[in-house]
């Protein structure tokens, strides 16, 4: 892996940022007058436009509070107060998460916008590799957009640059509008694209099995829009978005992917900077490295907000499982998703997602880790390969496990990191965006939805992805009962990689979901790992299926005089 930086002052914004790790470019400046001029600075100003996806306020840390409250996760750890924003669902619109992400992917759009104008000015340059580089560009600025229309509904929109401090109001353009911007801009720059084998499956940079993915994601989640209005639903276009869905999802089929053959592998990858080294399942990943340890600065917080809970040993000298990596571990699960996955008889998954153990500490000296606490039943079993700590490991009775249903979120292991000794709250775990296994979901729900039932490849597609859990196929399922069991699927598959709040607003369930979780909560027999007062988390409002335009937009955009409804 390359381990890289560069610093681009971009025209009109002004700030730096880091780079993606496919960039070897040392730090420079540009303007579209003085760019542009070989196909290396074209390739720095096409990282610029990657690299808004590594910021705090997007997948860098924020984005883990803003969309981590719902069914199955939500702000957690023992005596913790209620955090301010929507993972605690206690926002409102001046909240700074939401104007830093809304300010971030504008600063994107802006970014590629100038790019996708300037690039055929650079002389000598191939032109596959022009066609290419702009194609990238395109995508990301329909990614960005994807996410406000997912995230605010109709916002404000623009296919040109910033030219001017002036005239900068824009009034809110219809999703609908920019959703058929959205799939067409996909769809054509697929077609310039790379595919996943001829990037030799290295996901960092954009692919045609990414776009079209990401596409299929963007079809479904257009079909639940009317849900999120609370409007009646037109079939025949939910069945279109539904076929398209399918048609996107169905041509990554055929670009050499597949599952790894154990859940935990492409997880162990992410955190140890590795890529798909069993099976090709990772599609497509946000990049972050380094250790704040030199002047590599691409860290992200993936496994330090969220993870297995573990102390602060970044003063000392301690190494390896000594030091297993700091994580404040934010982030827990609800009881239902334990219970989803004791239903069903998946362990694997189950004992990888949700924390069977916590770190011990010595009680002298540095206070290494020298042991694990073990829930109940978990000593002992555990399939996937970790630090081994002995005799000392311990394991908790039973009636203590079941006081504390509610546990962190382990998908996002520190001890696995190749840098050390580890940063206290820096991390190089990249963030995994789209996995094989999304889409192969993707196409069971899209089939069985256009059609009267199931079909032989949604039943092929699911239980793919069940086979490799371990747990049993289905079959002979209604319509409405693979609905249920597809799912359920996406909670113990997807959990923790932030697609849930999503798949809930466009099933037409996240206010139902969510309030579910308040009286258990409220009665805390299975919750004792959360602050008294976490049941107010899930008592929303049908408000939450949008983020509030922020009021820093509104107080300078006067095109833009109403909020989203309830804010």
């Amino acid at each position: 892996m390359k381990k890289i930086k560069i610093a681009v002052l971009s025209l009109f914004i002004g700030t730096s940022f880091t780079s993606c790790n496919f960039l070897d470019k040392e730090p420079t400046s540009l303007t579209p007058e003085t760019f542009y001029s070989n196909e290396t600075e074209a390739f720095s100003a096409l990282t610029s436009v990657y690299a808004n996806l590594l910021q705090s306020p997007f997948y860098g840390s924020d984005y883990l509070f803003l969309i981590g409250g719902d069914d199955l996760e939500h702000f957690g750890g023992t005596g913790r107060s209620p955090r301010t924003g929507l993972i605690c669902n206690n926002a409102n619109n001046a909240d700074p998460l939401v104007s830093a992400l809304w300010f971030d992917l504008y600063s994107g759009i802006d970014r590629a916008n100038l790019f996708i104008e300037n690039i055929d000015r650079t002389p000598d340059m191939d032109a596959k590799l022009k066609v290419q580089y702009k194609a990238e560009a395109r995508f990301l600025r329909a990614y960005y957009y994807s996410v406000l229309v997912t995230c605010w509904g109709d916002v404000p929109f623009k296919t040109t640059s910033t030219q001017s401090v002036n005239n900068l109001a824009l009034p809110r353009t219809n999703k609908q509008v920019i959703y058929d911007f959205i799939t067409q801009e996909i769809s054509e720059a697929a077609n310039n694209l790379k595919s996943a084998a001829d990037l030799n499956y290295l996901p960092g940079r954009i692919s045609k099995s990414a776009a079209w993915g990401i596409l299929a994601r963007v079809c479904l989640f257009r079909a639940g829009e009317c849900y999120r209005d609370n409007e009646q639903p037109n079939e025949e276009k939910r069945k279109e978005y539904f076929t398209q869905a399918s048609k996107f999802a169905q041509m990554v089929m055929n670009e050499g992917h597949d599952l790894a053959p154990n859940y935990w592998d492409v997880f162990i990858d992410l955190c140890s900077d590795q890529y798909n080294t069993t099976a090709k399942e990772s599609i497509w990943e946000i990049e972050f490295a380094g250790n704040r340890s030199t002047d590599t600065r691409t860290e992200g917080r993936i496994g330090n907000i969220i993870g297995i809970p573990a102390p602060d040993l970044s003063s000392t000298t301690l190494k390896g499982k000594d030091n297993p990596g700091f994580s404040y571990a934010f982030i827990y699960s609800t009881p239902k998703l334990l219970d989803l996955y004791e239903k069903n008889g998946d362990t694997e998954r189950c004992d990888w997602n949700i924390a069977p153990f916590t770190y011990q500490q010595s009680t002298s000296g540095d206070r290494p880790v020298v042991s694990r606490l073990f829930e109940y039943g978990k000593k002992g079993t555990l399939k996937y390969p970790s630090y081994e700590y002995g005799p000392l490991d311990i394991e908790k009775t039973q009636a203590e496990s079941d006081k504390n249903r509610a546990r962190a979120c382990a998908k996002f292991r520190r001890e696995y990191e190749k840098s050390d000794p580890r940063a206290k709250n820096d991390t190089p775990i990249n963030f995994p965006v789209l996995r094989y296994s999304d889409v192969l979901l993707m196409i069971a729900e899209a089939e069985n939805e256009i059609n009267s039932a199931p079909t032989p490849l949604a039943y092929e597609c699911i239980n793919k992805v069940r086979t490799r859990a371990g747990i049993a196929p289905l079959a002979n399922l209604t319509k409405d009962e693979f609905r249920e069991a597809m799912k359920d699927e996406r909670a113990m598959e997807l959990c923790f990689e932030y697609t849930r709040r999503f798949d809930l607003i466009r099933w037409g369930e996240y206010v139902q979901k969510m309030n579910e979780q308040a009286p258990i909560a409220q009665a805390g027999i299975q919750w004792t790992q959360g602050p008294a007062n976490v049941y107010t988390y899930f008592k929303i409002s049908s408000a939450y299926n949008y983020f509030p335009i922020p009021a820093s937009e509104m107080s300078v955009n006067s095109e833009i005089k109403i909020n989203n409804p309830g804010w």
